[in-house]
């Protein structure tokens, strides 16, 4: 098998050598700084404590509060001149999330997103577009650093812009191009509005991430574009993209497990959960020195894939995130998680590419209505067709949730659409 880095075909007996031996380096450097040296000297952590990877559960959790209130350099663990870069969460409300790296951290952040891109064949003559956002965000610097190093002609697109995104692959030959999932449904409109057929695109993969979505947007994806969508998993706090991919065989993403230690434990009781349960992710990183941080509470909720992967490599798959715990909402007293509605609608041919979710109080109590873009071809005078759709999608919605929602039928791109994160729930209960 051609890899990018050995350390993708070790053993699970290499694999777990590795991250003990980390691990205990990571608590070393962890404590040079006071938040951490004060929270494991009081759960009584050393690095020579750490006989075995179970004992990681020894170590307390970390949230983004805590990364929040020690905002802006509190965790830093070497001295600020050896800070190259730092990113940062938007921090609209409250003190953002600051994350600072080392040259070396850089480097081997790089050499991980690297790993991914090469695992689903991305080599030097590929033309990577980046169609994701530069600056603060992660998304930008960790994707194109990890294209350069591969070797490809990288091209920092940006989001966005979608007529400047067509131009700039079809003059460059873009093979290869990262995207979020909604996003690339907005690039294939625009190109039927132009009178081009996305199929005939140079896209031949896909590099989708950074917002929850389902197999079913994949798949649309995939045949509107004629290519393979390969889903990503990162997050700032562990460096960005490059945490978690997938592999050719599209069933699950593979951690890095000599860069990382994950765990998947029940949000309440924050006890492990078996393999192949949901639960919440929580990460340690192992290869950093600016600013490690231990069992990272991420709010994303997924399952490790139980089994071995047919592609050879031992390290673990997780499966697709399929939402975050803190996006939830009860209504009549029942948990719904936005993805639940996705994977409903997006399985009928009928729908479009957009769907929103309100939640509204008609003066009895909560309501969900759920509006959804009927395709053109569709979308046809027959009251009775249209009233037999709205039904069928109710009643799928109902056995999904066990409640069932309003469903009201739109025209194609009537609903609002964003070239960034989509927005699919609006919450217009009043707050008492």
């Amino acid at each position: 098998m051609d890899v990018f880095d050995p350390a993708e075909l070790w053993s699970r007996d290499q694999i777990e050598h590795t991250q003990l031996m980390r691990l205990r380096a990571t608590v070393a450097q962890a404590r040079k700084c006071e938040f951490y040296r004060r929270r494991l000297d009081e759960a009584g952590v050393t690095p020579e404590s750490i006989r075995s990877l179970e004992d990681v559960r020894r170590i307390p959790f970390t949230t983004k509060q805590d990364l929040r209130d020690q905002y802006p350099t509190g965790m830093l663990c070497v001295p600020p001149s050896e800070i190259v870069r730092m990113h940062c969460s938007s921090g609209t409300t409250g003190s953002p999330v600051a994350i600072c790296h080392t040259q070396n951290d850089i480097n081997a952040w790089a050499d991980l997103v690297a790993r991914c891109f090469y695992m689903v064949g991305v080599r030097k003559e590929d033309v990577f577009q980046n169609m994701s956002g530069y600056g603060l965000f992660t998304g930008g610097l960790g994707i194109h650093f990890g294209a350069e190093r591969i070797g490809c002609m990288t091209i920092p697109a940006g989001p966005g812009n979608s007529r400047r995104q067509i131009k700039l692959a079809k003059d460059f030959k873009t093979t290869v191009a990262h995207i979020l999932p909604s996003y690339a449904l907005i690039l294939g409109e625009h190109l039927r509005g132009m009178g081009e057929d996305p199929r005939e695109f140079p896209l031949r993969i896909a590099v989708v991430g950074a917002e929850p979505y389902t197999e079913e947007f994949r798949r649309r994806i995939e045949d509107l574009f004629n290519m393979k969508a390969y889903n990503s998993y990162g997050l700032s706090e562990m460096n960005g993209p490059g945490v978690a991919f997938e592999c050719l065989q599209q069933h699950g993403m593979h951690v890095w497990e000599d860069c990382y230690i994950p765990e998947i434990i029940d949000p309440e009781t924050c006890e492990p959960v078996p393999d192949g349960e949901i639960g919440e992710l929580v990460m340690t990183c192992l290869c950093r020195q600016g600013m490690p941080i231990l069992r990272y509470r991420t709010r994303d909720l997924t399952r490790f894939l139980p089994g071995e992967c047919p592609c050879g490599r031992k390290h673990r798959r997780l499966d697709r995130i399929v939402g975050r715990s803190d996006d939830m909402f009860i209504i009549k007293g029942v948990n719904v998680y936005p993805m639940q509605i996705e994977q409903v609608v997006m399985s009928f041919p009928q729908v479009g590419q957009n769907y929103l979710i309100l939640l509204e109080n008609d003066g009895f109590g909560d309501v969900m209505r759920v509006q959804v873009e009927i395709r053109d071809e569709y979308f046809v005078e027959d009251m009775r067709t249209l009233q037999g759709l709205q039904k069928t999608i109710a009643n799928r919605l109902r056995d999904e949730i066990l409640i069932t929602p309003k469903v009201e039928l739109v025209q194609s791109n009537s609903l609002p659409s964003s070239e960034g994160k989509a927005v699919r729930v609006q919450d217009l209960r009043v707050k008492k």
